[in-house]
């Protein structure tokens, strides 16, 4: 066997090292968590014959499959040649050559997206379509992004914690005359949401600035005198992250957008990601380039040339808050018999 393996490259190819030397598992995208079932006999085929029987579903939604020997490496990326097409090029429309070599970069990952509204009831956006869609903008490319989507504020798909957390929210409209005075939105606001219904007059009055838009009220309402408004909106947190040294929530930079002003931030990426980087694409959390840049420059940057709809709200400052796992803390000695 080869000793000599360049792991960097490798990785780039959608290759994880392994804890065993000279084996590796392979990360096959699966954008927005959801392609067809046929795929799964694929996914057999490769874990029986190049890896060691088993896949692992990963936190980012691929199919992580470990176990495959370098030597083996070519065999795999030829053989998952039509999956790319068909995922990457058919559904999501990226604009890339297929090849037997594989995966061309591992830095723009795939994006993370609970079901959306093609299944839950809370949902208010297509995440899976919305997630095709930014695939082709932001991969391939060396510049690492990581993405989640969420249909609704409950954010199932841990929109908080990644570089861009998109999360659907909704504005919603009241039929004075179809409301029985039941209170039943109220309730569900007070028990989901942040208690901006109230009941006066038998009526509902609605406190409109801290709405989280949710849709709960929709849901609650039995003769439909809550629903949504037709135009999809969305809420964007920035700069979240997980990590070992400083790990942090997202904090909100856009609120009730419409989705060209997502496509317009996402078609900015690449950019931003170049200057702040002097064009030297290294692995590097988007939380960690929006502070060398600052938030004002990040904002001037992302915003360029994207037209706000008149609903959207832009945060004018961000102050994080981070776990400081260095901080100053006081240890006790262990107890000793």
């Amino acid at each position: 066997m080869n000793h000599d393996i360049d792991i960097k490259e490798i990785r780039k190819n959608c290759f994880r090292q392994s804890k065993v030397k000279g084996e590796f598992m392979l990360q096959m995208r699966v954008p927005g968590g959801i392609v067809a079932a046929k795929h799964l006999s694929m996914v057999q085929h490769i874990a029986e014959t190049w890896g060691n029987g088993t896949f692992h579903i990963g936190t980012r939604q691929t199919f992580s499959l470990p176990g495959i020997k370098y030597e083996s490496i070519d065999a795999v990326n030829a053989y998952i040649k039509d999956y790319i097409r068909e995922i990457e090029v058919d559904t999501c429309g990226v604009d890339m050559d297929v090849n037997d070599a594989g995966y061309p970069t591992i830095g723009a990952r795939n994006i993370v997206a609970c079901i959306g509204n093609s299944h839950c009831i809370k949902a208010n956006i297509d995440t899976t379509a919305l997630a095709r869609k930014l695939e082709s903008i932001i991969f391939p490319s060396h510049y690492h992004i990581k993405i989640s989507i969420a249909g609704c504020p409950n954010d199932c798909a841990k929109a908080h914690f990644t570089d861009f957390g998109i999360i659907g929210v909704t504005k919603t409209e009241y039929d004075y005359d179809r409301c029985i005075g039941c209170g039943k939105c109220v309730e569900a606001c007070a028990h989901h949401a942040t208690r901006v219904l109230s009941m006066e007059q038998a009526k509902v009055v609605k406190d409109e600035c801290c709405c989280v838009g949710c849709g709960e009220c929709v849901l609650a309402c039995p003769t439909g005198a809550w629903s949504r408004v037709p135009t999809k909106f969305y809420r964007v947190m920035i700069g979240g992250r997980t990590g070992k040294k400083s790990p942090r929530m997202g904090k909100m930079f856009l609120n009730f957008v419409t989705e060209d002003v997502i496509i317009g931030i996402m078609k900015n990426w690449e950019k931003f990601s170049a200057e702040v980087l002097e064009h030297k694409p290294v692995y590097l959390h988007g939380g960690h380039l929006i502070d060398r840049a600052g938030y004002h420059k990040f904002k001037e940057m992302i915003l360029d040339g994207v037209t706000l709809n008149p609903e959207a709200m832009v945060a004018q400052r961000i102050f994080w808050a981070e776990t400081e796992y260095r901080s100053n803390i006081n240890v006790l000695p262990v107890a000793t018999k």
